[in-house]
C-alpha cells in the first residue's frame, strides 16, 4: 500500500507506518484530529491573541473532503477555537467537527451550532477564590487567568520567571481544585482546572467509535495530548489503525518520544496535511 513519495514524511515505528497506510488506502474510513494550540496555532505569549497558523485552514480544507471527519480536540470552548481558526463557513470543511472542552462541547460545521451541558458547579467556586489564591501563592504578578466556561487556567508564560511561577502554582491550585472537586491539568506554562472526567481522549475515542472510524491520525503538542494518544492506543488494540503525530516541541519531550511521526510544529503540521492532501488528490476515488 503506498510508497510514501511526494514528500510525505514516513513515520518511524511500524504501527505508524501502518496508520498511514491505512489512512490512504480507505481515507473514507478515516479521522484526522488535531490539537488545536500548538498544532495548528503557534504557542503566544496571550492565549487570547493565539491564531490558526495562515496556511492550516487552507491544508484543513483540502484533505477533509476526501476522509471521514476531521476534528479539533482542545481543551477551549469550542465557538472560541472556531473563531480562533477561522473555521466556520469555509468550503471544504463542512465535516470538520470541533470537540471543545475536552469533549463536553460539540461545534459542527455543518449547523454551525455548538452542543454543550450545564457548566460543573465548582468552576464558579474556584473563579470566585483564584485571585485570592494567586496572590498568596508568592506566584508573582505574571500570572495570567484565562476563562474557559467549564474551565480556569492559569498561564505564567508572562511572568519575570514563568517556570518559578509554574511550580510555585502548582500545589495551591491543586489544593484549590480538590476542594471543588476539579483536577488539574499541567501544560506547557499553563495549570488548567476542570471538571474531572474530561480528557482528550475521552473525546477522541468517543468520537472515532461514532463515525466508525478504522484509522485515526491524532496530532498534538503537549502533556494534555497525551489522554489522546493513550486513546489511539486503545484502539488500536481494538483493531483500529493509529497515527501518533507530535507538533514538535522542546518544551515536552514526552510526546515527541510516544510519537509515531514528529513534525516541526504547526508549519509542519500543514505540510503534513498538504502532503496527505496531495496524495489523496491522485488517489482513485
Amino acid at each position: 500500500m503506498g510508497s510514501h513519495t511526494d514528500s510525505l514524511p514516513i513515520p518511524t515505528t511500524p504501527a505508524g507506518r501502518d496508520g498511514l497506510d491505512a489512512i490512504l488506502a480507505r481515507p473514507g474510513r478515516a479521522v484526522l484530529a488535531f490539537d488545536f494550540d500548538g498544532t495548528l496555532a503557534p504557542i503566544v505569549p496571550d492565549p487570547d491573541q493565539a491564531r490558526a497558523h495562515p496556511d492550516a485552514v487552507p491544508a484543513l480544507a483540502a484533505v477533509a473532503p476526501r476522509v471521514a471527519s476531521v476534528a479539533i480536540v482542545t481543551g477551549r470552548p469550542a465557538d472560541v477555537a472556531v473563531r480562533y481558526g477561522g473555521f466556520a463557513g469555509v468550503p471544504g470543511l463542512e465535516r470538520l467537527v470541533v470537540l471543545g472542552h475536552y469533549g463536553a462541547e460539540r461545534w459542527d460545521a455543518r449547523t454551525g451550532t455548538v452542543t454543550a451541558p450545564a457548566p460543573h458547579p465548582g468552576i464558579a467556586a474556584v473563579r470566585a477564590e483564584l485571585p485570592g489564591v494567586l496572590a498568596g501563592s508568592g506566584a508573582g504578578s505574571g500570572a495570567h487567568v484565562e476563562e474557559k466556561g467549564f474551565a480556569v487556567a492559569v498561564h505564567t508564560r508572562r511572568a519575570e520567571d514563568p517556570q518559578a511561577a509554574f511550580e510555585a502554582l502548582r500545589e495551591p491550585l491543586a489544593d484549590l481544585a480538590t476542594r471543588h472537586g476539579l483536577v488539574v491539568e499541567p501544560g506547557r506554562l499553563v495549570l488548567e482546572l476542570r471538571p474531572p472526567g474530561m480528557d482528550k481522549g475521552k473525546a477522541l475515542l468517543e468520537w472515532a467509535r461514532a463515525t466508525g472510524a478504522e484509522a485515526v491520525l491524532y496530532a498534538g503538542d503537549d502533556l494534555g495530548d497525551l489522554p489522546a494518544f493513550a486513546a489511539v492506543d486503545k484502539l488500536r488494540s481494538d483493531g483500529v489503525h493509529g497515527l501518533l503525530v507530535c507538533s514538535g516541541s522542546d518544551e515536552v519531550t514526552e510526546l515527541a518520544t510516544r510519537a509515531d511521526l514528529v513534525v516541526d510544529g504547526p508549519a509542519g503540521v500543514v505540510r503534513l496535511l498538504r502532503s496527505l492532501a496531495h496524495r489523496l488528490a491522485e488517489a482513485p476515488r
